[in-house]
Order: C-alpha cells, then sequence, then structure tokens
C-alpha cells in the first residue's frame, strides 16, 4: 500500500497525485454523533473509535468465528476486543476491510505495518499512545487532519440540533450541517410506536397534534427549523419506494386508525407512505433541497439479535425489490406538480445499476447541471468493484462529468480514507480508459479531464449543494 496503491497507469497516478488528493472533503452523507463534534471527542482507545458501532468489523468477526463477547460485549475488555479483531484482519483479505483498516492505521497513525496477530500489541499501544496523547488526535482534530471542509450528519426531525448550534458558535472551521431524516413520521407499522414518536415530534414543534393536517403543519415547523440551522438536504432510508394511488381523506382516516392504536393492513401501509413521500419531496422542492434516497435494504434480519442489541449492528443484507415502476411514478407525480427537488438515488443491489442510471436520465430538466444523482456505492457496494460498477452504469447512460462523487455514510471518524479509496478508483478507472486508447490526454481534452477528476472529488458538491 504504498502512494501509487489502486492506480495501476502512470495516467492514474498523475490524476490522483496533481488533481484528486489535493482536494478537499465535502461529506455530504454520514452518521456522525454532533455530541462528539460539539465535546472535541477526545477517545479512550483505538477500539472506542475503531470498532465501536462498525457493524462492517462485527460482521466479518462474527463470521471467523468470534464468539460476540468479543464483538459487542460490556464484559470483555478493549484489548480482548481489537486482539480478536486483529486475529480477523489476515483472514479479511479480498474484503474491502482488508484495505480500508490499512489506509486507517496509515492516514491516522502513520502505522505502516500490517495488523495480525504478532503486531496486534504493538499497534494498540502505539495507537493508544497517539490518541492519549496528540492534542490533534480528537473528533474535530480528525476532520482537520483529512482536509474534511463540511459534513452533513444525518438527524430526526424532532432533534433540537443544540450541538450543531454549539459547533457553530464555536467558530469550528469545519462546517457541521444537519440532514432532515423524516424515517419514523411514516413508520406506521406499529401504532403503539408511532403514537409516541407522534407525540414526540409535538413536544418539539411545541403545538397539539390530534389529525394527520396537525402532523404535518408540525413537520412543517421542523422543517422550516432545520432550514435556518443550515439544513439544506434530506434523506430517506426505504425498502422501497411506494407511488400507490389514494386520496385525502383516506390518508386522514388511515392516520386516525394508526394514532388511536390500531393496527394498518398492507394496503393502508402502502398508502400512507405514498402520501408521505409526496408531501417530503414538496417540503423539500419548496425549500430548495436536495431529497436522498437510500433504498433496497433488508434490515433486522435476524430477530434474536435484534432483540439483544437493537438496529444496526450487522443484521441486514441486499434485497430483492421490483423498484423501477413505483420510483418513475413517485418522481412524475413529484415532477407534474413542478416540485421534483434535487434528488440523489442510492440503490443498495447492483442488478438495478443501469435501471438507476437511466431512471435519472427522465427527470433532468436543465434547470441545474446533474440535478437527478446516481449516488455513488454505497453500504455493501462501497468498495473498488461497487464504485466502479456503479461509474460505468453513470457513465455509460448518464454524464460522469456531473457526479457529486463520494461520501463516507459513517459513524467513525476514522472513515475519512473512504474518500482518498475512492479517489483512486476513480483516478485509475479514467487513467485506465486513456492508456488504453479510449479516451483522448492531451491538449483541451487533457485540461478537461483534470478538471473533471477536481470536479467529481470535490466541486460538483460544492456546486450542487451550495453550503
Amino acid at each position: 500500500m504504498d502512494e501509487n496503491f489502486l492506480l495501476q497507469t502512470q495516467t492514474a497516478q498523475k490524476l490522483y497525485h496533481e488533481h484528486a488528493a489535493k482536494m478537499p472533503i465535502i461529506d455530504y452523507h454520514c452518521h456522525l454523533s454532533p455530541k462528539m463534534v460539539a465535546d472535541d471527542h477526545k477517545f479512550k482507545s483505538i477500539t472506542e473509535i475503531w470498532l465501536g458501532g462498525d457493524h462492517y468489523k462485527w460482521r466479518a468477526m462474527r463470521t471467523n468465528g468470534i464468539d460476540e463477547r468479543f464483538i459487542t460485549g460490556s464484559e470483555t475488555s478493549d484489548w480482548e476486543k481489537f486482539q480478536k479483531w486483529a486475529e480477523t484482519v489476515p483472514y479479511t483479505m479480498r474484503n474491502p476491510l482488508y484495505h480500508w483498516t490499512h489506509l486507517e492505521l496509515r492516514t491516522a497513525f502513520g502505522i505502516k505495518k500490517l495488523l495480525n496477530p504478532s503486531t496486534a500489541k504493538e499497534i494498540f499501544d502505539e495507537c493508544n499512545d497517539l490518541l492519549q496523547n496528540d492534542p490533534t488526535m480528537t473528533a474535530r482534530g480528525l476532520m482537520r487532519r483529512y482536509n474534511v471542509e463540511t459534513v452533513c450528519t444525518t438527524d430526526d426531525p424532532v432533534d433540537s440540533l443544540e450541538y450543531h448550534r454549539q459547533v457553530r458558535e464555536s467558530g469550528f472551521e469545519v462546517k457541521m450541517l444537519p440532514t432532515w431524516r423524516p424515517d419514523k413520521a411514516m413508520a406506521v407499522e406499529n401504532p403503539e410506536e408511532y403514537r409516541a414518536y407522534i407525540e414526540r415530534l409535538a413536544q418539539a414543534a411545541d403545538m397539539d397534534i390530534n389529525s394527520f393536517d396537525d402532523m404535518i403543519d408540525a413537520l412543517q415547523s421542523r422543517h422550516d427549523f432545520f432550514a435556518q440551522n443550515g439544513c439544506r438536504l434530506s434523506d430517506h432510508g426505504l425498502c422501497e419506494f411506494h407511488a400507490d394511488d389514494y386520496t385525502e381523506t383516506e390518508i386522514r382516516d388511515i392516520f386516525n386508525k394508526v394514532y388511536g392504536g390500531h393496527r394498518l393492513n398492507d394496503i393502508e401501509i402502502a398508502k400512507f407512505k405514498s402520501a408521505m413521500l409526496m408531501v417530503f419531496g414538496e417540503m423539500d422542492s419548496d425549500a430548495g433541497w436536495t431529497q436522498q434516497f437510500h433504498y433496497g435494504a433488508i434490515r433486522n434480519n435476524n430477530t434474536k439479535m435484534f432483540d439483544i442489541l437493537g438496529p444496526d449492528t450487522g443484521f441486514d443484507s441486499v434485497g430483492e425489490f421490483n423498484t423501477a415502476f413505483t420510483m418513475a411514478r413517485l418522481f412524475d407525480r413529484l415532477n407534474t406538480k413542478n416540485k421534483l427537488a434535487k434528488t440523489i438515488i442510492y440503490n443498495l443491489n447492483p442488478a438495478a445499476n443501469t435501471m438507476v442510471a437511466t431512471m435519472i436520465g427522465n427527470f433532468q430538466d436543465g434547470s441545474v447541471a446533474g440535478k437527478m444523482q446516481f449516488g455513488s456505492g454505497w453500504w455493501f457496494l462501497d468498495q473498488k468493484y461497487g464504485m466502479e460498477n456503479q461509474m460505468n452504469a453513470l457513465s455509460m447512460q448518464g454524464l460522469l462529468s456531473r457526479f457529486v462523487g463520494m461520501l463516507t455514510d459513517s459513524r467513525s471518524f476514522l472513515s475519512y480514507p473512504r474518500h482518498e479509496y475512492f479517489r483512486r478508483t476513480l483516478c485509475n478507472l479514467v487513467g485506465n480508459d486513456i492508456e488504453n486508447g479510449e479516451m483522448p490526454y492531451s491538449g483541451h481534452e487533457e485540461t478537461r479531464i483534470n478538471q473533471m477528476i477536481e470536479d467529481i472529488c470535490y466541486n460538483n458538491a460544492k456546486n450542487y449543494f451550495k453550503f
């Protein structure tokens, strides 16, 4: 993993070192803790910053036969957990975890040794020494180290955004903005949980909610509040898209039914979600925001472990959904009302790459370059082959030059090397085309390609989101 890691040609190396590497990072979708940024959190150990909450690593450890107590257990020490991860790392070859692990050790800690059982204690001690004694090895310090310019966290409409205000008022040079994630406002599968959430929404909006219209007013109030605090994006985590037919009377009755504690049938659930996606889409359009859709995951498949650990603990998978028709129908409804906001679609099943790449072309309208975006490979696809497949599909069916690039989608302050991983992959992809004679690279065209690399890494996102 030298300076030319993943860069197979001289042209790829030139593109990366002279153009991609120097660009700042705009991490426009992540799950970092705003409180940690506000507090400039100091990490007690490499285990906390590296293994705490990282379900990618947890899945690998379970697959390698590691007992759960060394993964999420409270009775085992940080060293014991780290030791078990070190035992697992040599078995992760060809998994992106192997590359990420060593990129993070190299870029954050300056460690060039490979992690395995024989080096585990030395690396553990060296990392912990830096975390305890180097004043730059904090939440904010790591963001500075990786040349981060802007991050967008993921926040519920009921969130007070107090930590965002603290960061803004502190004068921290990295901009941290909230993202509106209203999934719970349409999660009507469990009436008891839904009512409890609507009561929290009422409290946050400081108003009574007794009807569907009241709930929409409360959501609009919170949407305005998020905008006042710098929010420019929404995000929706969906299994699949919804675009059923419905009437306003039906939706009001469905809300009354679920708010009253009665379970809905599948048809009612689909109608309600269809209505809410329209409501949210119109709010985003009116505010000039960008809407994001992360779709295609089947979550919490292991009931036994969900009951013990809860969500986001490594028991999700790629789903198979026939979403093309409903996706087109939702966007068409919004577009017909002139309410289709800038949109980014992230699919989880690579079989849908070409579908998504062609879908966004249906709704480009010339108002904004790349208004409709095919988002970078995410979750199970944010690795070399997933990224290449996504960029190849986008290149064939759209304009790679207008792509807004990479994001971490991570809870870890050590995940910024994923931007480097993406940039190296991008430069290698383009460099190979040039060296194969498939793209010109001299004169005006050389300037254009150099600019394209810088745009995808940074400029496109900066111009698109207008942070």
